[in-house]
């Protein structure tokens, strides 16, 4: 059976795996084995933590509503559930963006839900 010589493959994929692992300390990024762990490692992190951010930024609207509606006399969820029975379908962040940037609009959404 022939040899096979992977000069060419071989650094082409070391070379694409010490490129992703660019700004790495130390020898996470001039070592391709501890290279190719941290990667790895990385990627695993940059997959669950796309999924983090929705969650976290969720979390974020919701504590800003919420501060805002207490500012008005209501919990958060007594607003959302007014909202919902006034029929006003404005999402989490677009309420959040209200309660920062215009405060006399978030005031007149929640009049509306009081009068429901």
């Amino acid at each position: 059976m022939a040899r096979v010589k992977r000069g060419n493959v071989a650094r082409k994929r070391r070379n694409k795996v010490l490129k992703l692992a660019k700004g790495f300390r130390g020898s996470h990024s001039k070592l391709f084995r501890t290279a190719n762990q941290q990667v790895m490692k990385a990627l695993r992190y940059a997959y669950r933590d796309r999924r983090n951010r929705k969650r976290d930024f969720r979390r974020l609207w919701i504590t800003r509503i919420n501060a805002a509606a207490r500012a008005h006399g209501l919990s958060y969820s007594k607003l959302i559930s007014q909202l919902k029975k006034a029929d006003i379908d404005l999402n989490r962040k677009m309420l959040a963006q209200m309660a920062v940037l215009d405060p006399t609009g978030f005031a007149k959404v929640v009049e509306v839900a009081n009068r429901a």
